[in-house]
Formats: C-alpha cells, sequence, structure tokens
C-alpha cells in the first residue's frame, strides 16, 4: 500500500492538504485511507462527515466515494492500553494491595500523541482493508520528523541497554550472579524487550518502505521557507523522501489591491526561494489558491483537489536521492566519498562526528546515527563538504587495516 504523510509549518494548512490530497486519490481510482488526529469538527466541517475510528470496533467511515476516513484519538488509544496493562497486572495488583485505577482517573502524558500515531500507521498496513493508498495527516514538521525518527532511535537504545547476544547466556545466570555478586537481567525484561523490538521493526518497516514518502506543506513566506529547509534536510537525514511541496493559501498575482499585490509578490519571491537548494533539492511542486476564506465542505475541499499533484500509485518506483552511498575514487585520489543529499541543510547548522565505527549526522535540530559501511571502518575522515544539496565526508585508508594494492 503506497503511503503519503502530509506534514508542514504550523498553520500552513496541512490538514486540509491532507484532505484534499485523499479525495483527489479517491477521485482518481484509488482506494484511500485517511487518518488524522486533527480536531473532529475540522473533519466534520471538510467532509461533511463523522470520522470514524482506528479501533478494531469503529473502524473508518466513508467520507467520500472511495475516500474513507479515521480519526486518531491518543488520549482513549492511552486509555485502553492503560486498563489492559492493569487487567494483565491484576494477580500482581491484589497481591500488593493496589487498587486499580478507573477509565477516568487515567490522563495521558506527554508523548503519547506519536506513539498512538505510529501505532495507527501499523495498524493500517496489518489490517490492509483494501486500500490503495495511506494518507496521514501527520504534526507540525519538526514534531513530525521526530515521530518519525523514533522506531529506529527507540531501537537502537534497546540495542545498547540489552544486547540480543546476552540473552545467549541466560543458562549461566545463575553461576554469573553468584561469581558477579550481583543479580543478573530477568528473562522476563528481555522477552518484553524483544516484543518491543519486533513492534517498533515492524514500524519502522512501513516509515522506510520505497512506497513511502512525505508530502510538504507551506504558506509561503521568509521564515516558511527556513522552516521547510530544515524539515527536508531532517527528512531526508533519516531516509524519508519527499514527493511533493504544497505550496497553499496562495493570493493572486493579478489583483489591482497594491496592498494584496505586494503579499502575492513575497509569496512568489519566497517560493523562488526554494530553488536555490540545488539539484538535491529538486521536487515537484504543487500550488493552491487562497480560497478567500477557511475551506468548508466538500464543494471548497473537491476545489482544492481538483488542483492537487496526484501522489503515484501502489507501484510507485523506489525512493531516489535519499540513501548514503559509497563512491570509490581510492585510484585517483585516494579517498573514499561517503554522500548523503541533504537538501535544504546550511553549513552553519551541519555537525559531523566520527565515533568509533558509527558516525552522528546533525543538521539543525535533527541528529542520526549512523553505523559506518564495513570498507569506511578501516578509514579516517579526512574531510567533509556541502555543496548543491549534498554532504559528501572523504575517508583515506588507514595504514596497516586497508589491503595494499599491487
Amino acid at each position: 500500500m503506497r503511503t503519503v504523510l502530509v506534514t508542514g509549518g504550523g498553520g500552513a494548512g496541512r490538514t486540509t492538504v491532507a484532505a484534499a490530497t485523499a479525495l483527489a486519490a479517491a477521485r482518481r481510482g484509488h482506494r484511500t485511507l485517511l487518518l488524522s488526529a486533527e480536531d473532529p469538527d475540522l473533519l466534520r466541517a471538510l467532509f461533511d462527515a463523522e470520522p470514524g475510528g482506528c479501533a478494531d470496533d469503529d473502524g473508518p467511515r466513508e467520507a467520500a466515494p472511495g475516500l474513507h476516513l479515521a480519526r486518531i484519538d491518543p488520549a482513549a488509544d492511552f486509555r485502553a492500553r492503560a486498563v489492559a496493562l492493569q487487567e494483565r497486572a491484576r494477580s500482581a495488583l491484589d497481591l500488593l494491595g493496589a487498587e486499580p485505577l478507573d477509565d477516568d482517573e487515567l490522563a495521558e502524558p506527554p508523548g503519547v500523541d506519536a506513539l498512538a500515531l505510529l501505532r495507527a500507521l501499523r495498524a493500517a498496513h496489518t489490517r490492509g482493508d483494501g486500500h490503495d493508498l495511506l494518507v496521514v495527516d501527520m504534526p507540525p514538521a519538526e514534531q513530525a520528523v521526530r515521530t518519525l525518527a523514533l522506531p529506529e532511535r527507540t531501537r537502537r537504545w534497546l540495542r545498547r541497554l540489552l544486547p540480543p547476544e546476552r540473552q545467549a547466556a541466560r543458562a549461566l545466570r545463575p553461576v554469573l550472579a553468584q561469581l558477579a555478586g550481583v543479580p543478573m537481567p530477568a528473562r522476563s525484561l528481555y522477552e518484553a524487550a524483544g516484543r518491543l523490538d519486533r513492534d517498533l521493526a515492524a514500524v519502522q518497516a512501513v516509515i522506510e518502505a520505497p512506497e513511502t514518502t512525505v508530502r510538504l506543506v507551506l504558506a509561503p513566506g521568509p521564515a516558511a521557507v527556513r522552516a521547510l529547509r530544515a524539515a527536508r534536510a531532517g527528512l531526508a537525514l533519516h531516509g524519508l523522501a519527499v514527493d511533493a511541496v504544497v505550496a497553499n493559501r496562495l493570493l493572486p498575482d493579478t489583483s489591482p489591491d497594491p496592498w494584496l499585490a505586494d503579499l502575492a509578490a513575497a509569496q512568489r519571491k519566497a517560493l523562488g526561494d526554494l530553488e536555490a537548494d540545488g539539484p538535491a533539492g529538486a521536487v515537484p511542486r504543487c500550488e493552491l489558491p487562497h480560497l478567500g476564506r477557511h475551506p468548508h465542505g466538500p464543494d471548497d475541499l473537491g476545489e482544492l483537489a481538483d488542483r492537487i499533484a496526484e501522489p503515484a500509485g501502489p507501484s510507485a518506483p523506489a525512493r531516489n536521492g535519499t540513501a548514503w552511498t559509497v563512491e570509490d575514487r581510492l585510484a585517483a585520489d585516494g579517498v573514499l566519498l561517503w554522500r548523503l543529499p541533504l537538501p535544504g541543510a546550511v553549513k552553519e547548522a551541519l555537525t559531523l562526528v566520527r565515533r568509533g565505527d558509527e558516525v552522528v549526522v546533525t543538521t539543525g535540530p535533527f541528529r542520526r546515527v549512523l553505523p559506518l559501511p564495513p570498507a569506511l571502518r578501516r578509514c579516517a575522515v579526512v574531510g567533509a563538504r556541502l555543496a548543491d544539496g549534498e554532504l559528501s565526508v572523504r575517508f583515506e585508508p588507514e595504514p596497516g587495516l586497508w589491503p595494499e594494492r599491487d
């Protein structure tokens, strides 16, 4: 199933663009599912229909021919899982004399929004339901990048804290505990970590699939362009491809009102600045007009859907330009080049740190720890360059670690 993740700046109209993208796809014959955590009143206003839920007993509801709509409710998701956890632990709670919390006593802690979204994303792919396209209304761009990076990052933490190879020694734990004089981690801890790792791996597989892309929304302006560039660099750092940039709420160029004409000129200038991101930054751009009002009802949504770029179909080609590649230039220059497209990145906000067999790359507020390919682990970093939206890291073979060439 093809997946399009729609994000952008706060207030740029992400939900409206996600809804228009889903409606456009449905009108072109794709069986489409739209997931959103937005206020249900806004979803009702856009579709003139009631959104369904993500739970099995309250599935997506048809909002238009070929289009189903489901709302992610993080608070309800947290309460349901907390109550289920208490039920599984009831015997232990009874033994301790603890009284379980009722559903209406549970208030969701920070961070449950991201977890609920990731669970809904995985569930939509697991259930299938015969959809060709999944459109997800994501949170604002910076939060969206962090949410999409969460499965990989958490799995790395688990591997560091509970290395899988240590489980092979579980038969020796009683002996090791006596020798060391300290208790060894319980088997149940490794089993719980294994279940969590499998769940995270399933979500990560959906996020990293070639059929998953991101659509960025902006209301053109200098600040919005800077934020979009930072988001594009963060997405590329995590291997996520952008399939289109949607410029939303564009004012007409031909307005006789000088005030509106100046605003329209500023919007066009901001869009022109996006062209300076180099070859790696080239993506299709879709322009949506300002309707002169907040979009309301199927007619307004349909007007935007008629103008929106069509998402690629279920057999979309694999993403391009987001993977690290190694170029062998040993014969010519005596170096290996490790390349990563980072459209939107700026030199002042980019850092690169070698740590053992890993490289820590930071661009703006985003960071990723990347394992080095085996060949580069025997090399030393001798330089790095950011040009035309691409980061190139130069490696030279370490004497004594690299086989000599005849």
